[in-house]
């Protein structure tokens, strides 16, 4: 990496950061893929891949807007798993979120331990690849709509077993692929399990809190270590968790309105967009 010693590049990589961070925010929650689009971005826009270690960071700012905005949710679940544990209501309400939300979480943490420890070399291997971003999207595109069109949508969070979390989990696991969309599995999986679209959005929110923290405080040391490298200061990378921040949480309330009255097709129709536009533009950029 080389040095930024002026101050008009302290400026630039500020403005990159919330760039990242605004577009993080944008798509962290809705059903379209904030890799692929925090990938595709700096590539068209001819800066450096943020890579799997900043990308992680910047979710840091989504994170925290989930734990604002539900913060009364995430309250009733630790009091009822607290009243669980003592007197053993684990069949009410809330001690029930809390087991599906932690059973959920498992499959995605042993993956991606998994792929932490025997494939070193994730970050550039052809799964984050324009064209398998751009092929993935328009897969998801399609199984969205499957599960848009095919659930039955009458089952609501009230109602939620551990076994819901992990099937859930199960298919949250596959948002390490670069293009699957974690919000986007996870919304797919719990309409296919005939959920409510508002009920499914706001538990693939919770769910998505372990492992997005975990990750993002994981890669934090480093992330912050190598901005200290390139402008010997931390002030972008702060710049781009808070954007991505505000963002997130804009976002989060407006889906969820959104949801109440309207189907996910309009992201259906952005994904298979999206896929197709990567595709032709790396056909045309490829060398003959």
């Amino acid at each position: 990496m080389t040095d930024i010693p002026n101050p008009s590049g302290l400026l630039e990589e500020c403005f990159r950061y919330m760039v990242l961070g605004i577009v993080q925010g944008l798509t962290e929650f809705l059903p379209i893929s904030s890799t692929a689009h925090l990938k595709v971005l700096p590539m068209i826009a001819g800066w450096e891949d943020p890579g799997v270690s900043e990308t992680a960071v910047l979710q840091l700012g989504s994170i925290l807007a989930v734990i604002t905005y539900f913060k009364n949710d995430l309250q009733s679940v630790l009091k009822g798993i607290s009243l669980a544990f003592k007197n053993g209501q684990w069949r009410e309400k809330d001690a029930r979120l809390g087991i599906a939300i932690f059973a959920g979480t498992i499959p995605i943490l042993i993956a991606g331990m998994s792929i932490k420890l025997f494939w070193p070399n994730f970050e550039n291997s052809f799964l984050r690849s324009i064209p398998s971003i751009a092929t993935i999207s328009i897969f998801m595109a399609i199984l969205l709509a499957i599960a848009e069109k095919g659930g039955s949508q009458t089952k609501d969070i009230s109602k939620i077993s551990g076994k819901d979390g992990l099937y859930i989990g199960l298919g949250q696991l596959f948002a390490l692929i670069p293009g699957v969309s974690r919000s986007g599995i996870t919304l797919t999986t719990a309409l296919l399990c005939g959920w409510q679209r508002q009920d499914a959005a706001r538990f693939s929110f919770l769910i998505g809190i372990p492992a997005i923290s975990l990750a993002g405080l994981a890669e934090l040391k480093n992330s912050f270590a190598d901005q200290l490298q390139i402008t010997n200061n931390v002030l972008p990378l702060i710049i781009g968790i808070l954007s991505a921040l505000v963002v997130s949480w804009i976002v989060i309330d407006w889906l969820l309105h959104y949801l109440q009255k309207h189907s996910l097709r309009i992201f259906v129709f952005y994904r298979l967009l999206f896929g197709f536009t990567l595709l032709i533009w790396w056909l045309l950029k490829a060398p003959n």
